[in-house]
């Protein structure tokens, strides 16, 4: 079966399943990634593709397939699993190798690649490293698929909670929402919400109801985005949504809780103030270290990455105020709290001055994720 996209590219599907993956078939999916790349401007003017539609694809290596005529993609095995054919004499021919998975019978000229060949080993927007997945159906069940998958869609730079406590419950939670029809706005919505709750409940003092609202808040905040990227279902309101809300609401949460102690009545007012101003300036040593170097500052070197999962952020000074609520002891834990952000602030800091005197002794940085393993 066939489609067009845009009257420029014809678009082949061959050897279909009907197995669901994420709420989708792999037909479904691949035309959601084509539909995606159209809409970003990605689509090529050129004779046609061809997918085998018993797999699932890595919607980077569509979006690197569109890119690259004359390339096509093979599986582990060596059999041709998608292709571009930068002439239409050579769809036909194509079209039949990819049906057969027999790499023969594929017409002369084509540049023959696998997935770590086609697409880049680093994603960017994920900060991880590893090739595009190649999932095909039948070959894995599709509950290891979709675990595969869903692991894949996981930032590999991001704090101690959201990279060793959630993946394992947020998967089941992502599942449900998936088979379901729950779309991530309506994730980000009640997420919206319990960020409310949390503010309102820590202003009144109330901190071990703030505290779950916070906790459900976060995790949250791991299923949306999660369900967004298995099911190719983000958008750019979903994304200033949910970024939107991440960017915005944790001073307000350090502001009730401040509250909730009873101010400057009962807490020195220098924490305060420091936990605010850290949070600001963090954000501000972020946006200089892309600005000046062109890479995110955790994920320059090793020891960054290492210490983004400890850093004074959300998750990580939740887990503080959290043991200090259970200790009965929530001042001193906010006390802690602005303590770890001068620290954390001053690692950083640090971190700065050592990469403008790289840049300033001739070294390029780039991120230890880019580089050769």
């Amino acid at each position: 079966m066939t489609i067009q996209l845009d009257r420029r590219l014809e678009v082949v599907f061959v050897n279909e399943s009907a197995e669901i993956v994420w709420g989708l078939t792999p037909r479904q999916r691949l035309e959601r990634a084509l539909t995606r790349a159209a809409v970003a401007g990605d689509m090529p003017d050129s004779p046609g593709l061809v997918f085998r539609a018993d797999a699932i694809f890595d919607e980077a290596l569509v979006k690197a397939l569109l890119q690259q005529p004359g390339k096509v993609l093979t599986n582990n095995d060596g059999q041709p699993m998608a292709g571009h054919a930068d002439d239409p004499s050579l769809l036909p021919g194509m079209t039949a190798a990819i049906k057969a998975g027999d790499q023969r019978l594929l017409p002369p000229g084509f540049t023959i690649v696998d997935a770590a060949g086609l697409a880049s080993n680093y994603n960017k927007a994920l900060r991880r490293k590893g090739a595009p997945y190649l999932y095909e159906i039948g070959k894995l069940p599709t509950a290891e698929i979709e675990r595969r998958m869903y692991m894949e869609s996981y930032k590999g730079v991001t704090d101690v909670v959201t990279k060793h406590v959630w993946p394992v419950p947020a998967l089941y939670v992502t599942r449900f929402c998936a088979r379901f029809g729950i779309s991530p706005n309506m994730v980000t919505l009640v997420s919206f919400i319990c960020v409310l709750l949390a503010t309102w409940w820590f202003a009144i003092g109330a901190f071990g109801a703030g505290l779950i609202a916070a906790w459900a808040m976060c995790f949250l905040d791991t299923v949306d985005g999660k369900l967004a990227r298995c099911t190719l279902t983000s958008s750019k309101w979903g994304n200033v949504f949910d970024h939107g809300t991440d960017l915005v609401h944790p001073p307000f949460w350090y502001w009730a809780w401040y509250e909730g102690l009873g101010g400057a009545a009962t807490v020195a007012p220098w924490t305060f103030w420091v936990i605010i101003a850290g949070y600001l300036l963090g954000r501000g040593q972020e946006g200089l270290f892309i600005w000046r170097f062109g890479i995110e500052m955790h994920i320059w070197r090793p020891l960054d990455s290492a210490f983004r999962q400890i850093t004074a952020r959300r998750n990580p000074n939740l887990l503080i105020l959290s043991a200090a609520v259970i200790l009965g002891a929530p001042d001193i834990g906010f006390e802690i709290v602005a303590w770890w952000t001068i620290l954390s602030f001053i690692f950083h800091c640090v971190r700065i001055g050592q990469a403008f005197i790289a840049r300033a002794r001739g070294l390029r940085l780039q991120s230890w994720l880019t580089e050769a393993s």
